[in-house]
């Protein structure tokens, strides 16, 4: 005989049924709810799209300025730029069509410069890289104030995207040598020069070479003069008849920013004005 349970165990007490019609019914939302909710989602997508467009909007805008800041002008016309009035026939004016002011962006005029070796190159051989072209000579004191400046933005931003080319108003490699060591070295060993009293090539390539064995961060090109003159043939053609002058240039070789005199590379404005570019694959 099977054993019964004790009888003093408490019976467990059956759970309450749902009514078989509220069961069968399930869940109900409210259409009202789900008017309200897609409402939220569709003007959160709305805000979300505006954000994105605005923010690549503002850093244009940013950019702008910040070259503005940076005394970079896009009227070609006369006006003060440091304390001095540039004339319409100064520095890029000589771009513009039929010697008329004209605005940037403004197509860049190819050239061919030369190399440390001799060899030509081109300003479209960059075609596809941001240039920062700048104009300057050994004899300019004020560009020996502005390379420490130049090499150490250049050697911050430089990549695939980005270059930093110089035209020296020089007539020999000598003289820009000699120059660069004046900039960037400071206290460097001077050249020797020869029984004549001037600085070989040899001789200034060995002192450049002992006192900067890394070289600059930026690529040196010669632009010697084709008269009697002291400015270079290629900087001539622009209408440059001081420098230092610089043009910032976008991938599709157009003049984004022109700025007359030094600047200060290394300043957060100099750096948002060329990053702006930089930045901007469409251009």
């Amino acid at each position: 005989m099977a054993d019964e349970p004790p009888k003093d165990l408490p019976v467990a007490t059956a759970l309450p049924k749902r009514p078989e019609s509220e069961a069968a019914r399930g869940v109900v939302i409210d259409p009202a709810v789900i008017g309200v909710g897609a409402g939220v989602a569709v003007l959160g997508l709305a805000v979300l799209a505006l954000l994105l467009w605005m923010v690549p909007s503002a850093a244009a805008r940013e950019g702008v300025s910040a070259c503005r800041g940076l005394h970079g002008y896009d009227i070609m016309d006369r006006q003060v730029v440091d304390g001095r009035v540039i004339q319409p026939d100064h520095g890029p004016m000589a771009l513009c069509p039929n010697g008329k002011p004209c605005t940037v962006p403004l197509q860049a005029p190819d050239f061919v410069a030369l190399d440390h070796d001799g060899k030509q190159v081109k300003l479209s051989d960059f075609r596809g890289k941001v240039v920062l072209l700048n104009f300057w000579a050994s004899w300019c004191n004020v560009c020996k104030l502005e390379k420490p400046s130049l090499a150490g933005m250049a050697g911050d931003l430089q990549s695939d995207d980005f270059v930093v080319l110089t035209l020296a108003s020089d007539r020999q490699w000598s003289d820009a040598l000699v120059g660069l060591l004046h900039s960037l070295a400071e206290g460097a060993a001077p050249p020797r020069p020869d029984a004549n009293g001037e600085v070989s090539l040899k001789s200034a390539l060995s002192a450049y070479q002992q006192a900067l064995p890394k070289g600059v961060p930026f690529q040196v090109f010669l632009d010697p003069p084709d008269d009697d003159g002291n400015i270079g043939a290629i900087a001539k053609s622009w209408g440059i008849t001081a420098v230092p002058e610089s043009a910032l240039i976008d991938r599709k070789g157009v003049i984004r920013a022109y700025f007359v005199n030094k600047r200060d590379w290394e300043s957060p404005v100099a750096q948002t004005c060329l990053r702006s570019v930089i930045d901007n694959k469409e251009i």
